[in-house]
């Protein structure tokens, strides 16, 4: 991997994109939370919002036979998607899209299933909620994951790490914001902690030693190294604190 430029931003999108996975999340959570959606056809037209890598993408094409378009505003993750498409075999029924998500152009109402695993919050659940719901066909289900406050004690620092996402609650207030929106609540979970270290941390922390071993990491990037050890950390001290949630709902009426 070489970071594309100087800023500070690219090194850090290039670091997750050579993450399989670009925040917590697993087969075993996506399967349970599908498993929610019981009135789902045979063969279930999907649209997945902030795709990332797309280890769901490949995960919910498999477990539903279904078909998904995977959008993603990153362009990169196109050919990533596409790949592992590929190599599972699934390129009939998985199409990568390059879109933000607030802005897809996809046909509306015309999804069984919306699912974003860790992306809403891009555009916070006042617009995406209305957004999802545009998606859906009459009886369809949106499937997301969201950051929350597990406690109310939350230390300064913590807090300051989720800065960019001023709107981030708890899960009464998701559940308050569906309920705002006229969504069912169909049920949700909690992400254990053994998935974000499994499935993102311990990737991220052996990418990240792999970068400081080597000499394609410049100097002048290793803050974004240490920010996201950081990260590592804080989540070691204080996962007590947040957490990601796994609602799944469906439109009323």
């Amino acid at each position: 991997m070489t970071p594309p430029n100087r800023s500070g931003t690219d090194y850090f999108v290039a670091l997750f994109e050579s993450l399989p996975r670009q925040g917590p999340g697993s087969r075993e959570c996506t399967a349970r939370a599908l498993r929610m959606c019981a009135q789902l056809p045979p063969a279930p037209r999907i649209v997945d919002l902030g795709c990332g890598a797309g280890a769901q993408t490949v995960d919910l094409a498999q477990l539903t036979g279904g078909s998904v378009v995977a959008v993603d505003r990153h362009a990169p993750f196109r050919a990533v998607v596409d790949a592992r498409a590929a190599a599972q075999g699934l390129s009939g029924r998985v199409h990568a899209l390059t879109a933000d998500m607030a802005g897809t152009g996809l046909p509306p109402r015309g999804a069984d299933l919306v699912w974003s695993e860790g992306a809403l919050y891009n555009i916070g659940l006042d617009a995406a909620l209305p957004l999802c719901r545009g998606l859906l066909r009459p009886g369809g289900y949106l499937a997301f994951t969201e950051p929350v406050w597990r406690r109310p004690d939350v230390p300064a620092t913590v807090r300051d790490a989720f800065a960019e996402y001023p709107g981030m609650g708890t899960v009464a207030d998701v559940l308050a914001a569906l309920a705002a929106q006229d969504f069912e609540v169909v049920g949700h979970f909690t992400l254990p902690d053994a998935v974000w270290w499994e499935e993102f941390y311990t990737p991220m922390a052996a990418r990240i030693a792999e970068l400081r071993e080597g000499d394609e990491w410049p100097a002048e990037a290793l803050p974004v190294l240490e920010m996201c050890e950081a990260e590592i950390d804080m989540f070691r001290e204080h996962s007590d604190r947040y957490a990601y949630e796994f609602f799944v709902a469906r439109p009323r009426g």
